[in-house]
């Protein structure tokens, strides 16, 4: 599902007109960016959670020129789906 269907499908749900779906669905996506970019976890209930993680520093190897590599510490966005989300998902594959 594409960004402009999910606005096609929160208007009908909801009666806005397209462009305010598309504002509160863009104003939701720069908090949850802003929010982790300052290390803040972002909580929903009942949904799940964007949280960010921490890699360490590590060593890997560049297959095709047969080298060593470092990988430098980094963060890296996640997200956690509560557990109702998993149920309705898990519940939909059956």
């Amino acid at each position: 599902m594409t960004k402009a269907e999910i606005v096609n499908s929160i208007a009908k749900e909801t009666g806005l007109d397209k462009t305010m779906a598309l504002t509160v669905i863009e104003a939701f996506m720069t908090q949850v960016k802003q929010n982790l970019a300052n290390g803040e976890n972002i909580y929903l209930r009942g949904f799940g959670s964007f949280v960010t993680k921490r890699r360490v520093q590590k060593t890997a190897r560049n297959i095709i020129t047969n080298t060593t590599i470092i990988i430098p510490e980094h963060t890296v966005p996640q997200f956690k789906p509560s557990k109702a989300f998993l149920e309705v998902v898990n519940d939909n594959r059956k």
